[in-house]
């Protein structure tokens, strides 16, 4: 039981950082070319936080519509038998 949940765990924090990164590269194309000038702007302008806020708010999304579509196809699932 602790596995199963410890490999869960790691499968959604697996998840997170690939939201993360996409909405990263997506937003900030730059961080290709030259993210040590990125991650130095972000020091000036001390704002650290808004990567990790906006990419949990997309995962938060995401994680509730995988959810309802699992229990959506438990339920017909369940008919069937």
């Amino acid at each position: 039981m602790v596995e199963k949940f410890k490999l869960a765990i790691k499968k959604e924090v697996l998840y997170y950082l690939f939201t993360l990164l996409a909405l990263a590269l997506i937003m900030h194309s730059d961080l290709l070319s030259n993210p040590f000038l990125r991650l130095h702007n972000m020091y000036e302008k001390g704002n650290f936080s808004h990567p990790f806020l906006y990419s949990f708010i997309i995962y938060s999304t995401i994680l509730i519509l995988r959810k309802t579509i699992d229990f959506i196809i438990g339920v017909f699932e369940k008919k069937a038998h």
